[in-house]
């Protein structure tokens, strides 16, 4: 399985660097994990609305140029589906059942991403109703889905 993450900007903390090789490292015996990684736009200190609807909309575009054609694609938006981590243990084991090899999850940017994110977007799921940083997202999600491999497999975890 090809498992693409597609996100904005760079980690910049090295606890959250080595967490997401860590994981990365882990998740080596059950897929192919390529993270891709725009870089953030420039944004004025005090930005206006429009400021702020120009950069998601640069930022959106470029996400969706490196999200590739045949991919399944999960967007994580603050107003996705709830999901447990069996919940998506079950999806993407459904998802390989069904032939679908090629699974992008989307991290949009400080400010999010524009509706046209939303269409592409297979599925729509939030890890919280809590907000997190976009670069401490990236860490959590690689370690989901290493957990889900497991959950998958049958393995323990943490439990």
């Amino acid at each position: 399985m090809q498992i693409t993450i597609a996100c904005v900007g760079k980690i910049k903390e090295k606890y959250l660097v080595d967490g997401v090789a860590e994981y990365t490292k882990r998740l080596g015996p059950f897929c192919r994990l390529k993270i891709v990684s725009i870089s953030e736009e420039k944004m004025p200190d005090n930005p206006s609305p429009a400021n702020k609807e120009q950069v998601l909309i640069r930022e959106t575009t470029r996400l969706l140029a490196i999200i590739p054609d045949n991919s399944y694609v999960f967007v994580l938006d603050v107003i996705g589906k709830p999901i447990s981590s069996p919940e998506l243990a079950q999806t993407i084991s459904d998802l390989a059942l069904e032939g679908k090899s090629n699974l992008t999850f989307v991290i949009g940017g400080a400010f999010g991403f524009t509706d046209a994110l939303r269409a592409r977007a297979d599925v729509s799921i939030s890890f919280s109703k809590m907000t997190f940083t976009h670069q401490m997202i990236r860490m959590l999600l690689v370690e989901q889905i290493y957990r889900a491999f497991k959950i998958i497999r049958g393995e323990k975890y943490h439990w």
